[in-house]
């Protein structure tokens, strides 16, 4: 039996469909004011949009709230693979920085074809989660029991387990961890806190100050 070619999608249906995921994935409130945000478009834009993709059965909207259909849902997880299946080709085979691996990522997510997808999985070893630590959808994932960084003492030790998108979209924020060692898999150690000034951590030698925002987001294995 032939095979039946994949439906293809406009651009910016792919785009919100991504979004959509991201940030019930973060448990961010997934209406219309967040979506404006992570893609940096009006609101006027986005209303328009989820209409459309109402009217194409990938959304519903339910008070407010917008969550993806079945068709939806297909179509996030294909584009959030593609994307974090990417920036793991780009930073450990090309050698990116995180940051330019994730804007790259961003094209390379509408163009890459089953058959390069699946060379690209081959060649990275078939893994489960993208250069953060966030997880490939269509893998064997398993996540590990974590707590986000401000919820540990001073003097307990962890290690980094995941870096959520809401940070990647924080300008800035992706070079100051990468040159900080806040990688998944590296081990730390919590030498001050607290509720206004954040997180101080000792890592890969380095003496980090993490502010509120990062460090009630960062996820982590406590030891």
């Amino acid at each position: 039996m032939a095979t039946q070619p994949q439906r293809e999608w406009h651009p910016a249906f792919e785009e919100y469909c991504e979004a959509i995921f991201e940030l019930r994935e973060d448990d961010v409130a997934v209406i219309q004011a967040r979506i404006a945000e992570r893609l940096d478009v009006s609101r006027p834009a986005v209303s328009e949009m989820i209409r459309r993709m109402e009217k194409a059965n990938i959304v519903t909207i339910d008070g407010g709230a917008i969550r993806l259909t079945a068709d939806g849902l297909a179509l996030a997880e294909s584009v959030v693979r593609r994307h974090r299946l990417a920036e793991r080709f780009l930073t450990d085979i090309l050698g990116l920085s995180w940051a330019d691996a994730h804007i790259e990522a961003g094209r390379w997510e509408h163009v890459i074809s089953p058959t390069v997808e699946a060379a690209m999985t081959r060649t990275l070893g078939d893994p489960t989660t993208c250069p953060h630590g966030n997880p490939i959808p269509g893998t064997d994932y398993s996540a590990p029991e974590t707590v986000s960084l401000d919820q540990l003492a001073i003097g307990q030790q962890f290690v980094v387990s995941r870096i959520p998108e809401e940070l990647e979209f924080t300008a800035g924020m992706l070079q100051f961890l990468e040159s900080s060692s806040l990688l998944p898999g590296n081990r730390g150690t919590i030498t001050a806190s607290s509720d206004t000034d954040g997180t101080t951590v000792e890592i890969d030698g380095h003496t980090v100050d993490i502010d509120t925002f990062a460090s009630t987001r960062i996820l982590v294995s406590a030891l």
